[in-house]
Formats: C-alpha cells, sequence, structure tokens
C-alpha cells in the first residue's frame, strides 16, 4: 500500500519516538494527525513545519485517560481531516516499580493510557472504516519478564494480547500489528549511561534509532499481507529473555 494520499493519527506524536513516525509519516506523502495531551506548543511546531514544506498536518489536543477521551480524540480526528486511513497508538506511560513499590494508582495510570487507550481508539476506528491500517507501539520487554517495570510490563503485554485479538476481529479490511523497539531514549531524568548499559547487552551492541523504529511502523503500514505481527527493533536483545 502507498501511502501518499491518506491520513494517519498519531497518539503522542509531538515529541520523542512519536515525533519520529510524525516525520517518517510525512516523507511517504502521508497526512499526519498530531495528537497531544500537553505538549501542545510542541505539536504546533511540528505542524507548522510540515505544513511550510506542503506537508498535510493537524494538530489536536485530548486526554486519552478515558473512555470518553479516547471517543473526542477520534472525533476530533475525524472531524478535522474527514476520515483517518491509520491509527498509530503511540502515547504510552514508562514507569520504574518493582513488586514491592507497586501501587493501585499507577498500575491503573499505565494500563489507562499503554492498554485501554489503544483498546478504545481501535473500537472508534473500526466503528468509522472498514479498511485501513492500526500500528501499537509495543516494547522488546513482551518478549521477557522485567521485574523492574511490573506495571508497564504487564499493561504492554496486555497491548501484545490486544494486537493479536483485534488482528482476528478487524480482519480482512484492517490490518492490526506491533513495532516492539528496544532502548531509543533515555527516559526523562535518566542519562545516557543506562543507554550505553543497554545497548552492551544487545546482540549488536547498538541501540536503535528513532528514525529505525519509525520506519518499522512504514513497513506494517505498506505490507498488505501482514496482520497480527510483532516486529522487534532491539538489536536482538528480546532474544535474552528475562529483563
Amino acid at each position: 500500500m502507498k501511502l501518499t494520499g491518506k491520513t494517519a493519527l498519531v497518539t503522542g506524536g509531538a515529541l520523542r519516538m512519536g515525533r519520529a513516525i510524525c516525520e517518517a509519516l510525512s516523507r511517504e506523502g502521508c497526512g499526519v494527525v498530531i495528537h497531544c495531551r500537553s505538549s501542545v506548543r510542541e505539536a504546533d511546531v511540528l505542524q507548522q513545519e510540515f505544513a511550510a514544506r506542503g506537508s498535510r498536518a493537524w494538530t489536536i489536543q485530548g486526554d486519552l485517560a478515558t473512555e470518553q477521551g479516547c471517543f473526542a480524540v477520534m472525533d476530533q480526528a475525524w472531524a478535522r481531516v474527514g476520515a483517518i486511513d491509520f491509527l498509530i497508538n503511540n502515547a504510552a506511560i514508562f514507569q520504574r516499580r518493582r513488586l514491592a513499590e507497586v501501587e493501585e494508582a499507577a498500575v491503573l495510570d499505565e494500563f489507562r493510557i499503554n492498554l485501554l487507550a489503544p483498546l478504545f481508539l481501535t473500537r472508534e476506528f473500526a466503528a468509522r472504516t472498514r479498511t485501513g491500517a492500526i500500528v501499537n507501539l509495543l516494547d522488546r520487554r513482551v518478549a521477557g519478564h522485567a521485574v523492574e517495570s511490573v506495571p508497564y510490563a504487564l499493561s504492554k503485554k496486555a497491548l501484545e494480547e490486544l494486537t493479536y485479538l483485534t488482528a482476528i476481529e478487524l480482519a480482512p479490511g484492517i490490518r492490526v500489528n506491533g513495532v516492539a523497539p528496544g532502548a531509543i531514549l533515555p527516559p526523562p531524568g535518566e542519562t545516557g549511561a543506562a543507554m550505553k548499559q543497554n545497548a552492551a547487552q544487545t546482540l549488536l551492541k547498538s541501540n536503535p534509532r528513532p528514525e529505525e523504529v519509525a520506519d518499522a511502523v512504514i513497513f506494517a503500514l505498506k505490507a498488505d499481507s501482514m496482520t497480527g505481527q510483532i516486529l522487534y527493533v532491539d538489536g536482538g536483545r528480546h532474544l535474552f529473555g528475562s529483563t
């Protein structure tokens, strides 16, 4: 499938991995709806950059922490653009919490954004169209057992299962795939030391670049015969399993 003339909604599209995905889509000639919750200025700047080079782009703001918020985001995107061809579930929360540190609020926060938001957005996308493609941003941790981030690992493993379930449910018209990156950028507040340590633990002794993960998203959108697949972009780290 060619992406030229199509339109994608990217959640959390203003910063970090989301921005890289938006930029890759724009280079392919795909219009981009850049969703943000609080990064309004960054989303507007990115939209203006796209517009300056003649690319189609829009910004929408909304909180994905509730079912109604997800409905409002999808409704707003559809109203602004007319139709959405692709949904990229990128927005996520990450916290390092071992079992002894787990609290109900932290678990619910991560599940609302990392699992329930993609679930409700997928439902609303499928309610409005019978064709298209969805890509869920997972994490290489779904292949192992990340004891240092229990709520996050559980939410992403659940999102992996949602990817399979919706690939079955929405076929043949809507394809659903996942991209599972390794460490790309250090989490806010962390230094590059952790990134170097992670690179040393990969088979390829390097961390993936955001552009490589974005390229995997593009491939998943273009591959007309692929659904229910998880693409790992992590230097082979997932093959080590446990953490």
